[in-house]
């Protein structure tokens, strides 16, 4: 950003006697203005720094070839930022740059950030910063860059700039959010715009985090490092998530008629929901819950687990302490309390026949209902030691009539086939 009669003028970069700015970064140099306006479409900013920090700030640079890009130093530049109140964030120095802030605002290697800004000078200094405190750095110039970068390797964190040609930052961080694969990507998204109607709709895009241009190096590592801070809580509880999927898994290992019972049970519960047009929430609570609903089979012994003739009495009480068990284990994850009644009630008969809480009618949580039902029909498709498996028209013939006797949700039910009547039809 420049000063052109009193105005800014987006591209020229300042310098002052305490404050060095480069391209809409604040550091400490001298009383000169770097300008690309008309000089340069890019710069040796190493150099630059260089030149300012040594004293040969009274003079115009050489045209220096940097790929075909030049830079040079006139004098007598107004400051762009005023020099910060006393409290307030205070530039910092370029030579003590990396060696205080390092230690200040320490990452780890393997933090992967994508920043998106169409200015390759600006990009390419956030670049040198970031990766001089250990993070892993990538560029995109454009939006369409973004998400091809993005598809290929979700980055951790996103440096967002707002106006660019094409799909601007608004657009492309709606985009994110609205995608289940990527809506839990922090975004700073950056910005000379701090009007109050650009911060709003900054927020409604779903952007995590505002820097307003110039940038403090200080105030960039903070906000990096504090969402980062909470990308890796996210990312451990899907860690943990993924171990009791896995543990979910290992149950239905135990027992090889059950075999795919917890992946086919997902995706046809989470079928159902998207067919019952329940919210994204509640399907992905649907296709958890076919991974973790029988969890707590992992506390019941083998004998009982695999036993094929009917169980005692005994081993009924014990059996019928598995959705507790199982509720116990995935209580402590908030990420999952949409999937806890599932776990505790899909056991549960519309009769109130069932167990552990015998629950009557719609005192049964909707989503246990929901899985309630596929689950029911893929035991009747699947064979077990001590019965045949059930043809698809076999096992709509035993759940409706079970449903009529007020076994089952009568109204799933017929939902649930009406789905599979699809699902045959579109294979």
């Amino acid at each position: 950003m420049g000063f052109a009669g009193g105005e800014l003028l987006e591209g020229a970069v300042h310098v002052e006697t305490a404050d060095f700015h480069v391209h809409g970064f604040v550091f400490g140099g001298a009383e000169e203005e770097l300008d690309r306006h008309g000089f340069a479409e890019g710069d040796d900013l190493r150099l630059a720094r260089r030149r300012c920090e040594s004293g040969e700030h009274n003079r115009e640079l050489e045209e220096c070839d940097t790929s075909a890009h030049t830079t040079r130093l006139s004098p007598q530049a107004p400051a762009l930022q005023p020099k910060p109140a006393p409290g307030a964030i205070q530039p910092i120095q370029s030579r003590t740059l990396r060696k205080d802030v390092t230690h200040e605002f320490p990452a780890k290697r393997s933090q992967h950030i994508l920043v998106v800004d169409d200015s390759p000078e600006l990009a390419m200094l956030m670049q040198e910063l970031l990766a001089a405190h250990g993070y892993l750095v990538q560029l995109a110039y454009s939006a369409a860059e973004a998400e091809r970068e993005i598809a290929g390797r979700p980055p951790d964190l996103i440096l967002l700039d707002v106006q660019m040609p094409g799909k601007n930052g608004y657009d492309l961080c709606r985009e994110l959010k609205d995608n289940p694969e990527t809506r839990l990507i922090p975004i700073v998204m950056i910005t000379g715009l701090t009007d109050r109607e650009n911060r709003i709709r900054g927020i409604e895009s779903g952007a995590d985090e505002f820097l307003n241009k110039p940038i403090f190096p200080e105030e960039l590592f903070a906000r990096v490092k504090s969402l980062l801070r909470l990308k890796e809580f996210t990312d451990e509880l899907d860690n943990a998530e993924a171990v009791l999927c896995t543990l979910g898994l290992s149950v239905e290992a135990r027992d090889p008629y059950t075999e795919g019972h917890c992946e086919r049970l997902s995706q046809y519960a989470s079928e159902l929901g998207a067919f019952l047009r329940m919210g994204a929430d509640a399907i992905l609570a649907l296709k958890r819950g076919g991974y973790l609903h029988d969890l707590g089979k992992i506390a019941i012994p083998d004998e009982i687990l695999k036993k094929g003739s009917d169980l005692t009495a005994d081993e009924w009480s014990i059996m019928r302490q598995h959705p507790i068990i199982g509720e116990r284990i995935c209580q402590p994850l908030r990420s999952l309390r949409k999937v806890l009644p599932i776990i505790r009630h899909h056991h549960e008969h519309w009769d109130g026949s069932g167990y552990p809480d015998q629950l009557v009618g719609l005192e049964i949580p909707l989503l246990a209902r929901t899985l309630q039902v596929v689950d029911v029909y893929d035991a009747l498709r699947t064979a077990r030691p001590y019965k045949a498996a059930q043809s698809h028209e076999q096992a709509r013939e035993t759940m409706l009539r079970e449903a009529e006797r007020g076994r089952w949700d009568r109204e799933l039910v017929r939902a649930m086939f009406a789905m599979l009547t699809e699902r045959r039809k579109a294979a």
